[in-house]
């Protein structure tokens, strides 16, 4: 018999769905997250798992991983020991970061601390013009000097952000054959390797953020690795990315930034699907797990995605996290999960963002944990059975949410035990109502003609309370909510996004070559995908980030099929005026001067659609109590 597996690490529990290939009956089942060893959890949770389903890991064709390892490394600033080699002149450019205020209202507003200090950065005499040029040629002498140091200074991993390297990455590649050479075992990450786009900031920050995960990252890969090679998996493991697609994990060590937290990304690819079953092209996805809460939008069949993404941002504010450039589903994320903690400050009922999370968890799991928490309040409020959670695998202990929440809210407000814990309950689902509302209204859609799909292990409790707020007139709760995004790991595709910078006016541009960057994008594309030994329909789309001339910024036009010539540019004008005028309500009159920046593809291979077997309907009353 043979099956395929999905398992995705959360911040409270890791999630399992495990497919029959021959019959698509799914067997799925969750374990607590064990933060200090993640593969120690996801081993013991997968024993449990196959022990049920009769299965072992020799007859598992397919697995696919999603985690939030990466993000948590960040935010938690327990990566490895990073150093950065960067041009002169440029040492300050993770300090200076952008002149963007994420808090208008805000005169002393910080800047988010960069994830490596200043003195784990060196500068190299070296000059690359924007169009590729070599302006001061690389001496290695200094190069070298410049490693020794880094070695010297205890780095784990290093990065190398060149300026212009984008346009010409030779400098880059020079560096980091000699640290090769000075600084063996030491991972090396080239900016032009992981973002080979403009702009110094995101495309330095870019590196910095994966050269700063990828040693720890890697050691779970293997620890993992090593786990399931002894229980008898022989094939390759896949991760999800960001964008929801799935790449081997060897591609993933070497670019674990690209599934800095890939694990929301495979519920959004499930909501996708849900809509597709369901007939709704546009949707909401709402996930709300122990640890956070996540929304996205679906929009004719497809998560939105963004060519950005945010990390360790405050208070979903755009500008103040950590700017990635990688290809990611558009997600808002918040601190509001079942494990989020309550507390009385001030006089005023606080709920989250620090979370009890697996370890102690909330105080009915009996782990050791004292304060309340959202899954304490839900319980007092029976929207959770005390006798029947995980299935009846974990009985949740009454009497000790209770104490928890009189002694840290109820008694500190002056209220009574249930109003406490109603309070709870709502304050949490306020906080997720912003959310939905950003990726809703913030973008454009009214939440009334969307339906809603809610999943994670406290999704749908909160989830009709939230369409109720928000006028949304239907709630979908799919099968096995509570492991979604490891159901969506089940039915992801690969797929890979790629970009190249070259700034040129639309009226005379060199098309030719834009079409060899097309051509070199698609074969590595292809490469990548081949590699995962996946087999489907190959399916691309290119698109073109296009401005009026002067302006700063520029938005992502489709490209139609085909070499690119003259004859294409009456479409991109069409396709830019139309773009525009839905950002800005305004566009300018055709013929106005236009140039391009950025030449993107997404080239995907698209297997045969799974189909779920979705258990029988019960006959029962579906109420407890």
């Amino acid at each position: 018999m043979a099956w395929r597996l999905g398992f995705d690490i959360g911040g409270t529990f890791t999630d399992f769905a495990l497919q029959d290939v021959a019959t698509g009956a799914v067997v799925v089942g969750k374990h607590l997250t064990t933060p200090r060893n993640p593969a120690e959890g996801v081993l013991q949770g997968l024993d449990a798992l196959l022990e049920r389903a009769r299965a072992t890991m020799a007859d598992v064709e397919q697995a696919v991983h999603g985690t939030t390892l990466g993000a948590n490394l960040v935010i938690e600033r327990k990566g490895a020991r990073t150093f950065l080699v960067t041009t002169e002149g440029f040492r300050d450019v993770l300090e200076i970061q952008r002149q963007l205020r994420y808090n208008i209202n805000d005169l002393f507003v910080d800047k988010h601390p960069p994830l490596i200090p200043r003195n784990q950065i060196v500068e190299i005499g070296e000059r690359v013009t924007a169009d590729g040029t070599v302006h001061r040629p690389l001496d290695p002498a200094e190069v070298k000097d410049a490693l020794r140091a880094c070695g010297e200074g205890g780095a784990e991993s290093l990065a190398v952000a060149l300026l212009h390297a984008y346009a010409n990455p030779d400098h880059e590649g020079a560096v980091a054959a000699l640290a090769a050479q000075l600084l063996p075992g030491v991972p090396v990450t080239r900016s032009a390797a992981v973002c080979p786009q403009y702009r110094e900031y995101e495309r330095t920050n870019t590196a910095v953020v994966n050269a700063y995960i990828t040693p720890r990252f890697r050691q779970y890969l293997e620890a993992l690795g090593r786990g399931l090679g002894e229980r008898g998996f022989t094939r390759e493991l896949y991760l999800i990315q960001n964008n929801g697609g799935i790449a081997t994990s060897s591609t993933t060590a070497r670019f674990p930034v690209r599934s800095l937290d890939s694990g929301p990304a495979a519920g959004a690819i499930l909501a996708a699907d849900i809509g597709r079953l369901t007939g709704d092209a546009d949707l909401i996805g709402f996930d709300m797990g122990g640890t956070t809460a996540k929304a996205c939008l679906i929009e004719n069949g497809r998560p939105v995605r963004t060519d950005q993404l945010e990390v360790d941002m405050i208070g979903m504010r755009h500008g103040s996290g950590l700017p990635v450039n990688v290809a990611s589903v558009d997600l808002v994320e918040i601190g509001a999960g079942g494990g989020s903690l309550a507390r009385v400050e001030r006089g005023i009922l606080r709920v989250g963002p620090d979370s009890a999370g697996s370890e102690p968890g909330p105080a009915c799991y009996g782990l050791g944990g004292r304060e309340p928490t959202v899954t304490d309040a839900n319980l007092l409020l029976g929207y959770l059975d005390a006798d029947f959670f995980l299935g009846g695998a974990r009985p949740l202990d009454r009497d000790a949410a209770a104490t928890a929440v009189e002694e840290h809210v109820a008694r500190r407000l002056g209220v009574s035990l249930v109003d406490a814990a109603w309070g709870i309950h709502q304050l949490v689902t306020l906080a997720m109502e912003g959310a939905i509302r950003v990726v809703s209204i913030g973008r454009g859609k009214d939440p009334r003609r969307l339906a809603c799909v809610t999943f994670g292990g406290a999704g749908p409790i909160h989830g009709t309370r939230l369409a109720r707020s928000l006028g949304i007139a239907r709630v979908i709760v799919p099968f096995a909510a509570g492991v979604a995004s490891a159901l969506g790991l089940l039915i992801a595709d690969p797929r890979f996004d790629l970009g190249r910078t070259l700034v040129v006016p639309l009226d005379g541009a060199p098309w030719e070559r834009i079409n060899q960057l097309f051509d070199a994008m698609e074969a590595e594309g292809r490469v990548e995908i081949q590699a995962t030994g996946i087999r489907g329909e190959w399916r691309m789309s290119r698109m073109a980030e296009v401005r009026y001339a002067g302006q700063g910024h520029e938005l992502g036009v489709p490209i139609p099929p085909g070499r690119l010539g003259p004859e294409m540019l009456p479409a991109i004008e069409m396709a830019h005026a139309e773009v525009y005028a839905a950002h800005y309500g305004y566009a300018e009159p055709p013929g106005a001067p236009l140039e391009a920046t950025n030449w993107k593809l997404e080239i995907a291979c698209v297997a045969p659609p799974v189909v779920m077997g979705v258990p029988a309907r019960g006959a029962g009353d579906p109420r407890k109590g």
